[in-house]
């Protein structure tokens, strides 16, 4: 198992290792912003620290995603409606739009199970629009 995400890493790094062009490129805001669905709530991300590789104007991103959750609990004790999360995932960018794949854990509680969730996001790539 450690052997090949080892291998998987190297591969994932091995094409930033070399420069194409010399020329070096500073962005003042470099992200995505996604809004989207999981666990029966909204969610609004960022991507954080993270592994990318761009190619052209596609880019594919592994990282963690700091992340506010809207959901109304039910019961008689409950959290707050917006709640600071922080999940990871994948993002998938195509020029200025971005696709996600996030993974949220939900904590064990008295009455239920921990458990991670899967969801789905739609958002925007901000590096990109400042070219449009």
């Amino acid at each position: 198992m450690k052997y090949s995400i080892s291998i998987l890493i190297l591969l994932l790094c091995s094409g930033t290792m070399f420069a194409q062009e010399k020329k070096a490129n500073v962005a003042l805001i470099d992200g995505v912003i996604i809004g989207g669905y999981a666990d029966n709530g909204a969610f609004l991300n960022f991507t954080g620290p993270n592994v990318n590789f761009t190619s052209g104007e596609s880019k594919f991103i592994i990282g963690l995603l700091p992340s506010l959750r809207f959901k109304e609990d039910k019961g008689t004790t409950k959290n707050s409606i917006i709640m600071p999360v922080l999940g990871a995932g994948l993002t998938y960018s195509y020029k200025y739009w971005a696709f996600q794949i996030p993974f949220y854990y939900t904590a064990k509680t008295a009455t239920t199970n921990g458990k991670w969730n899967v969801g789905f996001g739609i958002g925007l790539r901000l590096n990109k629009l400042k070219k449009v």
